[in-house]
């Protein structure tokens, strides 16, 4: 009795235990079925999104003619219409100033004095010699009257007189500094007691009712202005004053050190005069246009540091194409060679695009 029922037990220890591991086992596989299955989406999953991160979106636009105008603005200095600066020829003290800023003077008027008995002016001495000339000639007259002396000896003191005078002229000149022309003065540099020296701009005058505007242009612009073209006048200091004004006189020949082209134009001053000489101004001009241009917008391009290039979109994909430009509006840009008509350039998001890059456009 005891001994079947021991092995009854025994047999129903073996079953409870055959059926835990079969149990263990199926949820094992189940588990790494699960697993798996998961594993296997997560895999398609980052495929598909790494597909899908391999296309760029851009926005785009459409190349096409337009009439292109391009206006480029200089800086430059004023001067006046007529303007004579009065300068110093030897090194005196300036004994008298007989005008002010503003003041309206006539040519030749004197402007100011140097010291005539300076070391290198001479001039006492030339009044000396002129005056003892001009009574050395009314002397010889008188006796050529009286049939004293010959003809010869006359032009001979005449002549002698003239070149006294001609001293005399010069050496007041040079310490009695006047205008060669009419106009307003616009500077004094100098004040009494002041030393000139030679080459020193003492006092400025011009003729302020119209203004002359100087400003430099490079190789590249000066075939795309001519001798009449117009132009805008304006200051920084009051921008909303602007005055048309046209070229009247373009170099044929660049400067030396700076490889550049000077430019003058005319134009009115305001009622006021508020243009002044000596002031600094900027001149915008309108350079040749371009009528039926093919142009993209500025921003499409870019540069490899040697050429221009741009991505063109086709069938999806963006291809880089390199491109020859002309003018640019700062908006619009000339393109001479490399596109065509309907061609359809990248605006937006080149800098994630390669050759061959997939593109989704996306809306402006």
């Amino acid at each position: 009795m005891n001994t079947n029922r021991g092995g009854i037990s025994a047999l129903k220890i073996t079953g409870t235990i055959l059926r835990r591991t079969l149990t263990s086992g199926i949820i094992a596989l189940t588990i790494a079925t699960l697993t798996g299955c998961g594993s296997g989406n997560k895999e398609q999953a980052e495929k598909k999104d790494s597909g899908m991160s391999h296309i760029v979106p851009v926005q785009i636009a459409v190349a096409g003619h337009k009439n292109l105008t391009l206006i480029k603005t200089f800086s430059g200095s004023l001067e006046g219409e007529e303007q004579a600066n009065v300068v110093a020829k030897i090194s005196e003290r300036v004994t008298n100033i007989s005008v002010h800023v503003g003041q309206t003077v006539e040519a030749r008027q004197v402007l100011l004095s140097l010291d005539k008995s300076g070391v290198s002016s001479q001039y006492f001495q030339a009044e000396a010699n002129f005056k003892n000339s001009e009574k050395t000639l009314q002397r010889m007259k008188s006796l050529y009257d009286e049939g004293a002396i010959s003809l010869q000896t006359l032009d001979g003191t005449q002549t002698a007189y003239d070149v006294a005078k001609a001293n005399f002229d010069a050496a007041r000149s040079i310490v009695e500094l006047s205008t060669p022309i009419s106009g307003v003065v616009t500077a004094v540099n100098v004040s009494v007691g002041d030393l000139a020296t030679p080459g020193g701009v003492l006092v400025t005058v011009a003729r302020i009712g119209n203004m002359k505007v100087i400003f430099s242009i490079n190789e590249t612009d000066v075939t795309s202005l001519a001798i009449g073209q117009k132009l805008d006048v304006y200051s920084e200091a009051r921008p909303d004053v602007i005055r048309q004004g046209k070229i009247v006189q373009l170099s044929k020949s660049a400067d030396v050190g700076s490889r550049t082209f000077e430019v003058k134009a005319l134009f009115p001053n305001t009622a006021d005069s508020w243009f002044k000489p000596g002031m600094f101004c900027k001149a915008s001009v309108q350079l040749s246009p371009r009528e039926n241009a093919l142009v993209i917008p500025a921003n499409a391009i870019q540069n490899d540091g040697e050429t221009n290039h741009v991505y063109r979109l086709r069938g999806g994909q963006s291809y880089v194409q390199k491109v020859n430009l002309g003018i640019t509006d700062g908006d619009n840009t000339e393109v001479l060679q490399g596109l065509n008509p309907g061609d359809t350039v990248a605006t937006v998001g080149m800098n994630n695009l390669k050759d061959s890059s997939l593109v989704k456009v996306v809306s402006q």
